[in-house]
């Protein structure tokens, strides 16, 4: 019996040594696996972390000052804004941080960049027009949809830093997953000469949006900005007709602007008409979700952003978008839109509209689309 009791302890003890063997080796076999993958680099392959919104912003800053090209478009991009750009609710600043935080080289001939975060793309559809048409209002309305990335601020590649080279204009894109699109916005391309055949030779396949506008409407809320800018300027009409007469001055640019149909002559050249889409600057203020169903089918996207996502301010008169999630207030755009326009005179408007009114003729013929300023 005592025997008995003996080999049976014996055995336990036996069996208690044998496991605690087998899961120090198994402990072993794991530590040397795990150190044979990181002396191989394999741990590097694990994503790096996420940066939020705020915390980006503040390396930015930082980041900016060290690195040369990044300061040298900053600089860009504020002589833009003083030569009357309209400016961003926010910056896709986020992407140019965390290029720099993952240390990234610049690639050279590739059509994209490609990191665990994405790729810089070309855009795939650019808003080409026009100024004070209501481009800032479509952009951050398209940015809602979570398959558009857009660049915050406008680039203006194609017709003041051409120069700069492809590379540069791909740097500035904010990068894309797979099924995003790459958007950009400056006004100034549709009426920029030069700027259809240099698009062509980036893409001819890029997607290009206008949003036009009553030409006299828009000529007043060009003269409008100009103003809140410039408070000593000459009055609407000295500066719309040419030496004080009758004769309208088209070498001024708020008039200039209003010749659609002879700017898209010039882009016509390049891009067959099935490449454009044209948005009523008016229709996207009255019925903003009706016009954005049209632009994401012209993206190609599902139509994401609908009426849920706007309400009209009486005070701007113009749609906002609703409050987002984990947001206090709702997005408006900024304090330069829906000033009040100055008082001009009846029958300088009517004789501009005069002026206008086979131009328009003529684009409705080119678009196929009545707009109504008639």
């Amino acid at each position: 019996m005592g025997c008995s009791k003996w080999r049976a302890g014996f055995n336990f003890g036996q069996h208690l040594k044998v496991q605690s063997k087998l899961s120090v080796f198994l402990t072993m076999i794991l530590f040397f696996t795990y150190l044979f993958y990181c002396l191989n680099g394999f741990c590097e392959s694990l994503p790096p972390p996420v940066y939020d919104q705020q915390t980006s912003n503040l390396l930015l800053n930082q980041i900016l000052l060290d690195a040369g090209q990044d300061a040298r478009h900053k600089n860009d991009v504020t002589a833009s804004a003083s030569a009357g750009d309209e400016q961003p609710l926010e910056l896709d600043d986020v992407d140019s941080v965390l290029q720099k935080l993952s240390g990234e080289p610049p690639s050279e001939g590739n059509m994209s960049v490609a990191n665990s975060f994405g790729s810089k793309k070309f855009p795939q559809a650019i808003i080409i027009g026009v100024k004070k048409g209501g481009t800032r209002a479509l952009l951050e309305f398209l940015r809602i949809h979570p398959d558009v990335r857009a660049v915050g601020a406008e680039p203006h590649f194609f017709d003041r830093f051409y120069d700069k080279g492809l590379e540069w204009y791909r740097s500035l894109m904010p990068r894309t997953l797979e099924g995003q699109i790459t958007m950009e916005k400056t006004p100034s391309y549709f009426i920029t000469k030069e700027a259809p055949r240099r698009l062509f030779s980036m893409s001819r396949h890029t997607k290009l949006i206008v949003v036009v506008r009553d030409p006299v409407t828009r000529a007043v809320s060009d003269y409008t900005q100009t103003l809140t800018k410039s408070p000593g300027l000459p009055s609407f009409q000295s500066l719309a007709f040419r030496n004080a007469s009758s004769t309208i001055d088209t070498a001024w640019s708020a008039v200039r602007i209003g010749i659609y149909a002879k700017h898209l002559e010039n882009w016509l050249r390049y891009f067959p008409l099935p490449r454009f889409l044209f948005v009523s600057g008016e229709r996207l203020v009255m019925d903003p979700a009706g016009e954005m169903g049209r632009v994401q089918d012209f993206l190609g996207l599902k139509r994401v952003v609908t009426d849920k996502h706007f309400y009209f301010n009486q005070t701007k008169g113009f749609p906002c978008l609703k409050k987002p999630e984990g947001s206090s207030r709702p997005r408006c755009l900024g304090k330069s839109k829906g000033r009040p326009h100055p008082r001009i005179p009846a029958e300088v408007l009517r004789r501009l509209r005069d002026f206008y009114r086979p131009f328009n003729l003529k684009f409705y013929q080119m678009t196929g689309h009545d707009f109504g300023w008639d």
